[in-house]
């Protein structure tokens, strides 16, 4: 049997695993691997994690002890059970003001984003479609899209622009054959926040050539200035779909949870795709969800939390060289990457990064796509607030003594 010859070009064809290039994040951790076996009695300070480091809020917690213990709760959850819908129709109103979505028609659960990002591109993209994807951001958001046949045309998103995407540069023949336009604010990895003017100026692109948007709002709470939705704005609930999650607002990235909501017809799609994909989440976890996700009290905590670390890091980047700002919203710190260091030079913000981790056992993550940048994370292991400034502390000397030039 020659498995070899078997697997598909979407990932590869007979090439599939045999190739030399290693994704940046397997370079990472590679890197960081290295550094703990060269520097045993080093605390390698790792600002490259992408998930909180706190649990989900107790009533969250409490309400799934009491729910998985419900006979009720065992069976199929298929597209999911009306209570969560409610909560999450209760979410976008209390958060973003969206008081009028149909939770029976216009919202769905999903088993997470990534799930969702990957079942919506067999809703809507044939061969040799074009979908539009914002750079740099999550490398998976249109992963699918591309393997159903679709032209993926990336976007960037460049610094001069306050890190949203240029719609008058987009090629009018190329937006006459998109389908799809995948954003995401609170952006990731920039920490750029939405404004009305912006999603208003995107609908109306999305009007104009016919192209549904998908705005991926995983960072949607976390936001360190005015909470808005896509939904919200005129003309939005039409032109779009809005994916949510519950791993980065309520600190529940292993639970799996999310929802989409939006387009009457694209959540109609979405269920069905979804129908023929998964058998739904866990009706236990959809119920401790219910719990709290409507507690703005809740998810103010969590925010805090990264607002005060944010600003404690702007501090001490800022000390040794970087330009750093409070980001708009997520909970990562976006900077130009150092050009060098001594008789150093790095072409990359990839060699940047290695170079903190090998000399400084500083771990971030570089963005190449449109110029050289670090991504520094909020996220970081502390056990509280005093050891927390310890880790800042500990940052901030090993930066210094690495000397690194701009």
């Amino acid at each position: 049997m020659d498995i070899q010859s078997l697997f598909a070009e979407r990932i590869g064809g007979a090439k599939f695993g045999v190739g030399t290039e290693i994704y940046k994040f397997e370079k990472i951790k590679r890197a960081k691997a290295a550094a703990r076996a060269a520097r045993p009695g080093v605390e390698l300070l790792d600002f490259g994690v992408g998930e909180p480091d706190k649990v989900a809020p107790a009533a969250i917690r409490d309400a799934l002890k009491k729910a998985v213990d419900d006979p009720a709760n065992r069976g199929y959850s298929d597209n999911g059970i009306r209570e969560f819908r409610l909560a999450a129709a209760e979410y976008m109103k209390k958060f973003f003001g969206v008081s009028d979505l149909d939770p029976d028609t216009e919202i769905n659960h999903s088993i997470g984003s990534k799930p969702a990002l990957a079942m919506l591109p067999l809703c809507f993209v044939n061969p040799g479609d074009v979908v539009f994807q914002t750079v740099p951001g999550y490398p998976v958001m249109a992963t699918h899209a591309r393997y159903v046949g679709g032209e993926v045309v990336k976007i960037p998103l460049k610094q001069e622009n306050g890190f949203f995407p240029d719609l008058k540069a987009i090629d009018p023949a190329l937006a006459q054959r998109a389908k799809l336009f995948y954003v995401n604010y609170p952006n990731n990895p920039t920490g750029a926040a939405p404004t009305a003017e912006f999603f208003d100026e995107l609908i109306a692109f999305a009007n104009k050539y016919n192209i549904l948007i998908v705005q991926d709002a995983a960072y949607a709470t976390l936001i360190y200035g005015d909470r808005i939705s896509i939904l919200s704005r005129p003309g939005g609930k039409d032109a779009a779909i809005e994916l949510h999650s519950m791993s980065k607002s309520y600190n529940m990235t292993g639970w799996r949870l999310g929802f989409v909501a939006g387009s009457q017809k694209a959540v109609k799609a979405f269920a069905e795709v979804k129908d023929n994909c998964d058998s739904g989440q866990f009706k236990a976890i959809q119920h401790a969800a219910c719990a709290g996700i409507a507690d703005i009290t809740l998810s103010e905590s969590i925010r805090e939390h990264y607002r005060r670390r944010l600003e404690k890091m702007v501090y001490v980047l800022d000390c040794v060289g970087f330009e750093a700002a409070m980001p708009g919203g997520t909970f990562y710190l976006y900077v130009r990457a150092p050009v060098g260091t001594g008789d150093t030079r790095f072409d990359t913000a990839e060699d940047a990064s290695q170079f903190l981790i090998r000399e400084a056992s500083v771990s971030t993550v570089p963005w190449d796509d449109v110029g050289p940048f670090l991504r520094f994370s909020a996220t970081f292991e502390a056990k509280d607030e005093a050891d927390e400034d310890r880790v800042l502390a500990e940052l901030e000397s090993r930066l210094k003594k690495a000397a690194l030039r701009f």
